[in-house]
């Protein structure tokens, strides 16, 4: 465990646990306890096609009222494109103070040797952000993009093509298990929904990678590293923010809301993201989950999210 760190709790589920997630109908009916926000981006703020207005002004109100709000998400871009990315789909620069990526994560772990020198890049061409020089390491390795026979590690930022069955790349993993290399996963989610279409992303083939019994490292939410991230983007805004005083939103159960209850961080779970069919929330505006089916599916994933919404608002 690294030195000042704290032990994930030990988080006990039981059948009246999801009762215990409160359904609230706007960001500020809970906002007042909190200091800081650690925001998702896909299926929250944005469908990656487009922004959310009822988002991008609630968390305008929330840093209205003293609040920081800090982006955290799962993409592999470093943050400097992820700002890019938001300012060309419409999110505005004011509702949001900071950006903690799990490109640059894993950036700065792959510029440390991780999975060595020369590694086999899975993604797209559009991730060749990912592999540009990190000046804030001293003494960082020279990474070569190399072809798998000659890879001493892979770096997954994502699929060749994010519609395509992750299990299609069943015959280079095993390629890869049997020399023993180590896969560096930029982004843990599992899929994400680009506009009304389901696409397969990293943490997919990270999965089959373990799955297969080879060995996959992750820097993105539900896992420590991004947090740590997080924290340090908020030290440098000059904001010391106790735990107690920092709310999680995300719309993934397994990366949002599990990676903020190891943190002892609470959490408000948007339902209208990747759980909208299970919750049966709407695609619109105003939308809420049935109960009901809320509470089976926190029974069933074993999860207990502080608050619940449709849609961040």
């Amino acid at each position: 465990m690294r030195k000042g760190a704290r032990a994930a709790p030990l988080f006990l589920f039981t059948l009246e646990t999801a009762s215990m997630t409160t359904i609230i109908d706007r960001l500020d009916d809970i906002s007042n306890r909190y200091d800081a926000l650690y925001v998702d981006l896909w299926g929250c703020v944005h469908n990656g096609l487009t922004a959310f207005p009822g988002a991008t002004a609630a968390l305008r109100r929330f840093r209205a009222g003293g609040g920081t709000v800090v982006l955290v998400t799962n993409s592999p871009r470093p943050r400097a494109s992820v700002e890019r990315q938001l300012a060309r789909i419409g999110v505005p620069e004011d509702c949001w103070d900071a950006i903690a990526t799990s490109g640059d994560s894993a950036r700065a772990a792959m510029f440390r040797g991780l999975v060595g020198r020369k590694v086999w890049h899975v993604g797209q061409p559009g991730d060749s952000g990912f592999f540009e020089p990190l000046a804030l390491l001293e003494n960082p390795v020279e990474i070569e993009r190399v072809e798998l026979d000659e890879a001493e590690g892979i770096v997954c930022t994502g699929p060749f093509d994010p519609a395509a069955d992750p299990a299609g790349m069943r015959p280079q993993f095993l390629a890869a298990k049997n020399r023993g290399l180590k896969l560096l996963c930029a982004n843990p989610d599992i899929q994400v929904d680009r506009g009304t279409v389901r696409e397969w992303c990293a943490g997919a083939l990270a999965r089959l990678y373990s799955e297969m019994g080879g060995e996959s490292l992750y820097f993105g939410k539900p896992h420590p590293p991004i947090y740590d991230l997080a924290r340090r983007r908020l030290s440098a805004l000059g904001r010391d923010v106790h735990v107690s005083r920092i709310l999680a939103i995300g719309d993934g159960l397994h990366t949002d809301i599990q990676g903020a209850m190891g943190e002892d961080i609470d959490s408000l779970f948007i339902t209208g993201g990747l759980a909208a069919g299970d919750t049966d929330t709407a695609a619109k505006d105003g939308a809420q989950p049935d109960p009901e089916r809320l509470r089976t599916l926190l029974q069933r994933e074993m999860l207990s999210p502080t608050a619940a919404i449709g849609h961040l608002r």
